[in-house]
């Protein structure tokens, strides 16, 4: 049985889902939300095993909320454009639908599903966690709370320090996976910053985006898409 939640600011389009959905008793609707607001308040309020969302919703997109779900939680998407979809998969979408959506395409969607489990829960790694990182000729453990960015380079991933910077074999993805949303934010696609590290925020030249300014003099490119997340995470309301 999959707890799940229908994201869409279109009534329309969530009726429409549900009817679909009839025919999978497995999946059982327990909330729905018009925008990525109203989601990330039904995600704290209930336990959910799944998300169909949309993409394009007035204030959180589809793919700045995907950010926010829980990793035991998974998700589909479904939209009427096409051009989101690799950024779909880059967040580990289930699958990528195209409204109108189909029975025969909705049912292969959810074979893809991995079952669920009650007792799971996402395991990051502690803040005084320590991994071992190589600099010049020296070998040193850094605890995560001392690391202040991650950098997608390649299938690699620089690591920048107060001693220094290394190097890691492993992609932004998997370390993204192992660090808790509360000490780290996903800038882009390139970047991992820890919040705590950074100093202040300024406009970018790119319209919507904003530069993240570390203690350490970092400057790092926030994408239009997390900007708006950023200034959450700072936010009292």
């Amino acid at each position: 049985m999959y707890k799940c939640l229908l994201v869409d600011d279109e009534r329309l389009a969530r009726s429409e889902l549900k009817r679909l959905l009839k025919v999978h008793p497995q999946c059982q609707i327990i909330a729905e939300a018009q925008t990525g607001e109203e989601a990330l308040q039904c995600l704290a309020d209930n336990q959910i095993d799944l998300v169909f969302l949309d993409i394009q919703m007035p204030g959180l997109t589809g793919l700045q909320l995907a950010v926010h779900i829980p990793a035991q939680t998974q998700f589909i998407f479904c939209t009427a454009f096409n051009s989101f979809a690799l950024d779909a998969f880059e967040l580990n979408a289930v699958d990528y639908l195209l409204k109108p959506i189909t029975s025969e395409r909705l049912a292969k969607a959810i074979q893809k599903l991995r079952p669920t489990d009650q007792s799971a829960c996402p395991h990051y790694l502690a803040e005084q966690h320590g991994i071992l990182l190589k600099f010049g000729e020296k070998q040193r453990v850094v605890k995560l709370n001392e690391i202040n960015r991650f950098e997608s380079i390649g299938n690699h991933a620089a690591v920048y320090t107060p001693y220094g910077k290394s190097f890691i074999h492993s992609s932004l993805a998997k370390i993204e996976k192992k660090l808790d949303p509360q000490f780290f934010f996903k800038a882009s696609r390139a970047d991992i910053v820890r919040i705590a590290a950074i100093s202040h925020i300024e406009p970018a030249m790119a319209e919507g985006s904003l530069l993240a300014v570390l203690e350490d003099g970092q400057q790092v490119d926030v994408s239009r898409r997390q900007a708006v997340l950023l200034k959450q995470q700072f936010s009292l309301l």
